[in-house]
């Protein structure tokens, strides 16, 4: 999606390579000039940073061993251990919402699903995306699957995943950003990448 949206730019993109909580710092930094990472579009980052419109929009799942049995209530999870990748909405969800579940913070999301197939936690919570491709349809991923609700309170999940942006730079190339994507929509470009990566739609809420 980048690369494409670079190509609508008609700019020569260099693709940086970051952890996921110094995304915002490296970008305020200026050692990069847009996010292009599946940044969900919250009012808590709008504080910080500005968004392009969002360009695709996916639910949290939980992950578990496919044969397992749990009951999702705060309550029906207390206790359990819970993996989440650290400085992400879906650590923030968790932690405000399962407080009587042990929270275990990651670095990168890999780490979690590593620790989730040793044992070290019983699930974990990420995006649908980020555990459909990074897990659940590699080696790694046999015998686990989705279990529970699909998560997407706007409250914590936002409004899907936008570019993220120095805020000084919103009308400008925020502005470049939005006309590129809604390009990519528009000429079947976004369709194309949707269809050859995924079985479902990732551009609204109706990912399950």
């Amino acid at each position: 999606m980048a690369l494409a949206l670079c190509a609508e730019l008609k700019a020569e993109c260099t693709l940086v390579q970051q952890d996921f909580d110094g995304l915002i710092p490296a970008l305020q930094a200026r050692k990069v000039d847009a996010i292009i990472a599946s940044v969900s579009i919250t009012d808590e980052r709008k504080k910080v940073i500005a968004f392009s419109n969002p360009y695709y929009n996916t639910p949290a799942r939980f992950t578990a061993k496919a044969d397992a049995k749990f009951d999702f209530s705060p309550a029906g999870l207390k206790g359990k251990k819970i993996g989440v990748q650290r400085a992400t909405i879906h650590e923030k969800f968790a932690a405000d919402t399962f407080k009587q579940s042990e929270i275990v913070r990651y670095a990168t999301q890999d780490q979690a699903f590593l620790d989730l197939k040793s044992g070290r936690v019983d699930l974990t919570l990420a995006d649908l995306v980020a555990a459909d491709m990074g897990f659940l349809k590699t080696p790694a991923g046999k015998g686990y699957a989705f279990v529970g609700p699909s998560y997407d309170d706007v409250k914590y999940f936002g409004t899907g995943s936008g570019v993220g942006l120095r805020k000084a730079d919103e009308k400008t190339l925020g502005k470049k950003f939005n006309d590129a994507i809604a390009a990519v929509k528009a000429n079947g470009t976004f369709k194309k990448l949707n269809d050859k990566y995924f079985e479902y739609d990732i551009s609204g809420k109706t990912a399950k």
